[in-house]
């Protein structure tokens, strides 16, 4: 791993939960002698993509994240032009709804909405990268994604997150083949104990796989009445992404889930 990654690796440990580092926790969370930790740090703060809280000296999100972050959704706006699709999505099927794009090897989220309509809700952080093999939008993903992105993420190592984690590669590669039939993937309890999801693939304007689109729903509340309408409401939401977005859906899966995308 180079210098370079190592330093902007570190940015992905910041989330809702954890929005300032200490250098101490840094160094406990990453591993690393607390001379590199620290270099890095101070080459990330040097280029704005960290600040220090004046006070406590811990670190935080800086300003060139934000700069970036303005360009890349004012030159290729994704944001703005999938929340309406995706909290229209959470009313209607009462429950919480994530659009997450392909990230090397993991999917980082984009936008989610939940309605809390229930008591009982899915707990969901922006900032947290969910793993391939673990998530259902994950395992849409790898269903319909480049063999060689598949055999790469099933090489492994493939994490444990759950007792109900399946990190078998055949296992996986089994449920990727129903979920090109049917074209949505439903995993129980596979990165958090409490969740189900089901999950569908997302495709650009080249028919290059983008991300997914996932329904989560409290484990204690699916059911099969519930798990079948979600199926087709994340049909319906998968189109309405894939025309907003200017997408096209690769010829061989076309009808998988609806006509004209």
């Amino acid at each position: 791993m180079g210098t370079i990654t190592k330093a902007i690796e570190m940015l992905n440990y910041f989330s809702h939960r954890r929005p300032e580092i200490g250098l101490s926790e840094f160094v406990r969370l990453i591993g690393r002698d607390k001379a590199t930790v620290h270099r890095h740090l101070s080459e990330l703060e040097r280029n704005g993509f960290l600040e220090q809280h004046p006070v406590t000296r811990a670190y935080r999100l800086g300003p060139a994240i934000l700069r970036l972050s303005g360009v890349r959704e004012t030159t290729h706006p994704l944001r703005s032009v999938v929340r309406p699709i995706v909290t229209e999505l959470a009313q209607e099927v009462g429950e919480l709804v994530h659009f997450s794009l392909l990230q090397g090897q993991t999917l980082s989220p984009v936008f989610h909405a939940d309605p809390k309509m229930h008591g009982t809700q899915v707990h969901f952080d922006e900032a947290e990268l969910l793993p391939l093999h673990a998530t259902a939008s994950g395992l849409a993903l790898l269903a319909f994604a480049p063999k060689k992105l598949t055999d790469r993420v099933l090489a492994g190592p493939l994490e444990r997150f759950t007792e109900s984690t399946i990190t078998d590669p055949d296992i996986l590669r089994d449920l990727m083949e129903k979920v090109r039939e049917t074209g949505c993937s439903k995993l129980e309890q596979g990165f958090d104990n409490e969740v189900s999801s089901h999950g569908a693939p997302i495709f650009g304007p080249d028919g290059e796989l983008l991300g997914a689109l996932s329904i989560a729903v409290p484990h204690v509340r699916m059911n099969p009445e519930k798990s079948a309408a979600i199926r087709e409401a994340l049909k319906r939401g998968v189109m309405k992404i894939t025309r907003s977005i200017g997408g096209n859906i690769p010829p061989r899966h076309a009808g998988k889930w609806g006509t004209d995308a």
